[in-house]
């Protein structure tokens, strides 16, 4: 049996980060081991370059306790509307899921800032978990890039 499905989360942060978290993601997301060192160990371009659709990163992190990696092409960044596309292309999400895309998509909302994770996937059978770890991951490292954010505008 096939089982495709999408699950989809959202954070909101304060301070208006919505820029800079998209800035974070689309063009700089080798910054977010300093921000979130207990999930993300290294980002690295594999082909291409940073902040560019095409390109290939290669990411270290850890997820439930085990480090992991994933290799992954950048579909699509949309400055307009502040998303962000990734489509794992190996790696160790690929043991459970035939393919897996995660999207972030940033929201302003005023004082407010939603932060739109969704993942996109084909289970590899109907036994394998739905990518609920990696949901916890994607909102653990929302939070720290918020609080981040707001301590670096706390000290300007």
């Amino acid at each position: 049996m096939r089982v495709i499905g999408k699950f989809e989360v959202e954070v909101d942060i304060e301070g208006g980060g919505g820029d800079v978290f998209h800035e974070i993601f689309s063009t700089r997301p080798h910054d977010i081991s300093a921000i979130s060192p207990a999930n993300i160990h290294g980002v690295e371009v594999h082909e291409g370059d940073f902040g560019k659709p095409g390109s290939v990163l290669l990411w270290n992190y850890t997820i439930d306790g085990k480090k992991c990696v994933a290799k992954q092409i950048v579909e699509v960044i949309d400055e307009e509307n502040k998303l962000v596309r990734f489509k794992k292309i190996d790696g160790d999400l690929l043991k459970e899921f035939k393919s897996i895309t995660l999207t972030l998509h940033v929201v302003p909302r005023g004082d407010l800032t939603g932060v739109k994770w969704i993942a996109e996937f084909e289970k590899i059978d109907e036994s394998m978990p739905y990518p609920t770890k990696l949901m916890d991951l994607c909102i653990a490292i929302t939070k720290d890039i918020e609080t981040h954010h707001l301590n670096e505008a706390k000290t300007e």
